[in-house]
């Protein structure tokens, strides 16, 4: 992973074979990044997305490898006690167009994933929610 700082915006280019939640974690605590909107796109060949259901309060993953191309990854960084935390969704389609999609668990790039990361001032806190199941926006 290589990746260039403009202002507040960090431009990362996520090689073939690296994680991607990895490769932005190393960038965001390496850049000190508390906050942040993302996006990227690129290609990845396995995968791992979710769907939380609300009456369990629980996730359900799927697994994909194969040819895929992301075809939407976006979501925010913030901190759980004091560290960093990625709330990512993706979206991937094969070879067909088919599309496949949720909360990204984990995603290895099978080209290059470009990804913006736009730094905000500020910092949110996650704290979990027994109600929702979930960790929620704390503001501070």
């Amino acid at each position: 992973m290589e990746y260039r700082r403009f202002g507040d915006t960090l431009v990362l280019r996520i090689d073939k074979g690296e994680e991607i939640i990895q490769s932005l974690r190393l960038a965001a605590e390496k850049e000190q990044v508390r906050l942040a909107a993302v996006e990227a796109l690129g290609a990845v060949d396995d995968f791992t997305v979710g769907v939380f259901d609300t009456v369990e309060k629980q996730y359900h993953a799927n697994h994909f490898s194969g040819a895929y191309e992301i075809v939407s990854l976006t979501g925010t960084v913030t901190t759980q006690d004091g560290k960093f935390y990625a709330h990512l969704h993706m979206s991937a389609g094969d070879r067909e167009g088919k599309v496949f999609g949720g909360h990204l668990n984990s995603a290895t790039v099978s080209a290059t994933c470009e990804m913006v990361v736009r730094a905000l001032d500020g910092e949110v806190e996650r704290q979990f929610d027994e109600k929702v199941g979930l960790n929620l926006f704390r503001f501070l």
